[in-house]
């Protein structure tokens, strides 16, 4: 291999199998080879591909990072090189390496390491490595690790959580541990994530190409199931990504109405979301490797050979979509037969609104002593609940719960909910609840807002209420209160919703709204 490689200028390169066979020769540049596209579906998450790839190296250089994607992408058994003498064509020292598993690895969520073992470089007359029993033990121990992962966390989908940005990495930070969030509020267990903050987004692939290569490597070292991005991606990146990381990949709209698909438990509620999901889906239809011509859907007298497969399931999507806008049309019509019902009785409406998880579920079963469902989790609440409430002076109050709030709502399921967000509309009063302990409760309250502002619902008095104030900083609630009031328009109370002794400041403000909201109707009449 040297002899040729030196006399012709050029890299030469074997792949040998287990049994020390040639099965394929490779014959390059002087700079650089190309190994042959087997395509990585074809190998098992436990097993390596079962061939090692030796070739020459003319510029006196180590293993490249080339060699090094190349061994991580196509899952070799080992990669090695030879230095070739320029004088002699004499073979110089080897340099080999090998794929660790996950539980080895040695790359950090900076990126800064690398999965690779490197092994000693020596002259070929020196090599002594038992390649074989190596690969047995490191295919043993890749074995070992996913089958405690597996057994750990059953059969949910393993994920790795990749944001891109322009801007200042710290607000990235913050997006990604809400991602965080959500993808465990969808059972996603995340096994990595990482940023990548780039002058310019890439408009094929969003990553950068090197950070996509390392995205490939870590997701098949860690067994990675699922890539999720922490942006809305445009349908012809997805299908790229997809195409060149073979794994399926989401982007946070996406999540978000896949955690709306689970918690939905009513009629309307399942029907909201499924209308989002196929907007959603609708422009995404796109042609696949097993689009084909149809003749089922051309008809007598139809023009051609009829419709293509795509065309029909985008002609089914629409037509469902239709379908589902007319029903939940219906059960919006049935729901303000409801509201006219409440409003007839003369009984003051209050709607509990904020970012999902601020504790809104469970104010509402502490204000009324009701059995809501309430988790720890985001948007828990689809559905929205609506109970009755004695306040002092023998005031009687509807209080409703409401679908929680998030930055960046797709803007389908905006368009899904509305029918359920316009129960807001006829409140007397918005208890805007904020989870204090959050670090990012700032911003979360600016969203609310910005929603409010959105649905036109900014013109109804509101409330501030900071809750979970027993898990936050004194200073912290300080700050919150600055901000929350800082037009001195909006009162703010704190609170915690698990203790009710904090409660009685907050039913006081609510009667006092409310005693203001019957004399204000009274003076009208």
């Amino acid at each position: 291999m040297c002899e040729i490689s030196h006399e012709t200028g050029r890299q030469v390169g074997v792949l040998l199998n287990r049994k020390g066979q040639v099965e394929y020769v490779m014959v390059g540049t002087a700079r650089g080879i190309e190994m042959p596209d087997f395509g990585r579906a074809r190998v098992s998450a436990d097993r390596f591909r079962g061939l090692r790839c030796v070739h020459t190296q003319l510029q006196n250089e180590r293993l490249t990072q080339d060699d090094l994607t190349d061994l991580a992408l196509l899952r070799l058994d080992l990669m090695s090189v030879i230095q070739v003498d320029r004088d002699s064509g004499l073979p110089g020292l080897v340099y080999s390496a090998h794929l660790l598993p996950s539980s080895a690895g040695k790359l950090n969520k900076g990126g800064g390491a690398e999965p690779y073992e490197f092994l000693e470089p020596e002259i070929p007359s020196k090599l002594n490595v038992d390649a074989g029993s190596l690969i047995a033990s490191l295919e043993s121990e890749m074995a070992r690790v996913r089958m405690v992962s597996r057994t750990r966390h059953a059969a949910r989908d393993r994920a790795i959580l990749v944001g891109v940005t322009t801007g200042p990495a710290e607000d990235a930070e913050e997006s990604m541990e809400e991602l965080a969030e959500l993808a465990a509020s969808a059972d996603v267990v995340v096994v990595d994530r990482f940023i990548q903050r780039r002058p310019k987004i890439d408009p094929k692939t969003v990553l950068g190409r090197g950070k996509l290569e390392e995205l490939l490597i870590r997701s098949m070292q860690l067994g990675a199931d699922l890539i999720v991005f922490d942006q809305e991606l445009a349908p012809a990146q997805v299908r790229a990504l997809s195409e060149a990381t073979e794994l399926k990949v989401i982007d946070r709209p996406q999540l978000i109405l896949d955690i709306f698909a689970q918690r939905a438990q009513s009629r309307e509620g399942k029907l909201q979301v499924e209308l989002a999901q196929l907007r959603y889906l609708l422009p995404r239809l796109v042609i696949g490797q097993n689009s084909a011509f149809s003749r089922l859907a051309g008809g007598i007298g139809g023009r051609g050979p009829g419709e293509t497969k795509l065309e029909t399931d985008r002609r089914r999507v629409r037509d469902r979509i239709n379908q589902l806008e007319k029903q939940v049309e219906s059960l919006s019509r049935q729901r303000n037969e409801r509201r006219k019902n409440r409003l007839q009785k003369n009984l003051p409406i209050i709607s509990l609104v904020g970012y999902t998880n601020a504790g809104k579920s469970t104010l509402l079963n502490a204000l009324t002593r009701s059995d809501v469902y309430a988790e720890r989790k985001m948007f828990a609440t689809l559905d929205p609940t609506s109970r009755r409430l004695r306040l002092p002076f023998e005031q009687e109050v509807i209080i409703n719960d409401t679908v929680g709030f998030i930055r960046d709502l797709p803007e389908d399921l905006v368009a899904a909910f509305r029918a359920t967000l316009e129960e807001i509309s006829d409140s007397g009063l918005l208890v805007h609840v904020v989870d204090a302990s959050n670090p990012r409760a700032e911003k979360q309250i600016s969203s609310v807002e910005k929603i409010l502002l959105e649905l036109g619902l900014k013109d109804i008095p509101e409330l501030t209420v900071l809750n979970k104030t027993d898990l936050a900083e004194p200073d912290a609630i300080e700050a919150l209160i600055k901000h929350a009031t800082l037009d001195n328009t909006v009162e703010c109370v704190p609170i915690s919703a698990i203790k009710k002794e904090t409660l009685a400041p907050l039913v006081e403000a609510m009667a006092h709204h409310v005693a203001g909201m019957r004399s204000e109707t009274a003076q009208a009449a």
